[in-house]
């Protein structure tokens, strides 16, 4: 049965579309296998086992007839930020105790009509809101990788720990994610995977509980690039019910990969030599400029200079839009309810309760930067920051570059309660200053395994693109992966 979930979704299509499996037997290996691991890791928060063999069952009569659907019969797990109609979807809030929506997020349920089946709803930083998957109310993710010789637990990343976890542990074949400040390519680079956040408005943000709803996009973690290619393809779409959604034809990325790279300029940025990076993260990036070099690419040296500034933004700009979408969550209509002695002491009550640190820390941010006196000083002097980032981006690809390279993270996984990280959390924010300036800028984003450190854990390498040009990253990032192969954790569980 493990041979099974050992096959990428390419290799599974074509197994699937000549009959040599059928989407059951996929599916109960994949079953087998969360049973299995998921009580060791804690990637899945919600299984759905009859709901799925439900779906593989209509899969495999819809292959039988000759009417297959681009992911017929492919088992994902779906993040537990989007809304997947009848199914837990609590963004793993207390506040959402129950929540069980009448309705089905748009990018899931393009999944489905494309014949994917759902295996269940993966953990996540609670809302969204975390760098390692620590803050969810149902409790951390154990990211699959060990360092050699260390029995020390994990982080997968964040906030789409779950998400990562679960892909790099064969415990679904792909998986939606999204991405804020980092939370797909993050926990990609954390965990061997492939992660790609697409340019803003790729995919329909509707049904996905918000965070900061000029940030976030949902895009997919998948175990290579193809496969990552192939899920984007099925996950985009323009939607009437999301008007930041684009209207622009979602091109087959998948046939994207393998195309030469000759004549593309690639832009390496001064500013993400930040103090204190490890020499290793140092290597890995020249490693990756000179395997793009030597498939022709053109290597130059840019400069983004506002790239400083990003992660100070972003910290103003994306809690003050969390601190006015999280408003909803009050215990009237839905969710938790904590009883008080009048309508305010009500809500008082269900937000102290329904709440986790991270989220109530965000929460007072964002209300204090946006309140009377500050929001000058704060938010706005944030989003002419956010022009300025903006702006760089744009210059750089004026003057020629195709894509941008850089290193996805300052480092490789960190302990679970990491004392250092837990006691400060701006240390932990800056687990995002690579990424934050792709979402700042809308751009896509795209993590893709390059090697691994000196204690055997896998780092990412970061590709930037154009807006709505993810073909770019993935013919680019295929030729680093070519290079550095694909990584897979060592079984200790």
């Amino acid at each position: 049965m493990t041979e099974l979930t050992k096959l990428t979704i390419a290799e599974a299509r074509t197994k699937l579309t000549a009959k040599e499996i059928s989407a059951v037997e996929l599916t109960d290996a994949y079953l087998a296998a969360i049973e299995a691991v998921n009580p060791v890791i804690n990637a899945y928060v919600t299984v759905t086992p009859e709901k799925a063999r439900e779906m593989a069952k209509a899969s495999d009569a819809r292959i039988a007839a000759g009417k297959a659907g681009a992911l017929e019969g492919i088992p994902l797990g779906i993040k537990d930020l989007f809304a997947t109609r009848d199914v837990h979807t609590q963004a793993c809030s207390h506040i959402l105790d129950g929540f069980k929506p009448k309705y089905e997020s748009t990018v899931s349920q393009n999944l489905w009509d494309d014949g994917a089946v759902m295996l269940g709803k993966l953990n996540m930083d609670e809302f969204a809101m975390g760098s390692s998957n620590e803050s969810s109310y149902y409790g951390p993710v154990i990211n699959p990788w060990k360092a050699e010789g260390s029995n020390q637990q994990l982080v997968p990343g964040g906030s789409s720990g779950g998400s990562a976890a679960a892909v790099a542990a064969q415990l679904c074949a792909g998986a939606t994610a999204t991405d804020t400040g980092g939370s797909i390519r993050q926990p990609a680079a954390f965990t061997g995977t492939v992660g790609i956040k697409p340019t803003y408005g790729r995919c329909s943000r509707w049904g996905i509980v918000a965070f900061a709803s000029s940030l976030d996009q949902a895009g997919p973690i998948a175990r290579d690039v193809r496969d990552a290619a192939i899920l984007l393809k099925s996950m985009a779409s323009v939607d009437a019910k999301d008007t930041t959604s684009v209207d622009l034809p979602v091109p087959d990325y998948e046939a994207a990969i393998g195309q030469s790279l000759k004549g593309m300029k690639i832009g390496i940025p001064n500013e993400y030599r930040v103090d204190g990076m490890p020499e290793e993260i140092e290597k890995v990036w020249q490693q990756g400029m000179q395997w793009l070099k030597d498939a022709g690419a053109e290597i130059v040296n840019i400069s983004l200079p506002h790239t400083k500034y990003a992660l100070p933004a972003y910290y103003i700009v994306a809690p003050a839009e969390a601190s006015s979408n999280l408003a909803r969550y009050d215990g009237v209509r839905y969710g938790l309810r904590v009883d008080g002695k009048d309508i305010v002491d009500m809500y008082e009550k269900t937000r102290a309760a329904g709440f986790g640190t991270e989220v109530k820390r965000r929460i007072m941010i964002g209300t204090y930067v946006l309140s009377a006196g500050y929001y000058d000083a704060y938010y706005l002097q944030a989003q002419k920051v956010r022009t300025l980032i903006k702006r760089d981006f744009e210059i750089a690809f004026a003057n020629g570059v195709d894509a941008i390279l850089t290193p996805a993270t300052p480092s490789s996984a960190f302990g679970i309660a990491d004392e250092d990280l837990a006691s400060d959390p701006v240390k932990m924010y800056l687990n995002d200053i690579f990424t934050v300036t792709v979402n700042m800028a809308g751009l896509p984003g795209m993590s893709v395994p390059a090697g691994l450190d000196h204690k055997g854990l896998p780092l990412g390498l970061q590709l930037i693109g154009k807006p709505f040009e993810e073909e770019t990253l993935f013919k680019t990032a295929h030729v680093i992966e070519q290079a550095a192969g694909t990584f897979a954790p060592k079984k200790w569980w």
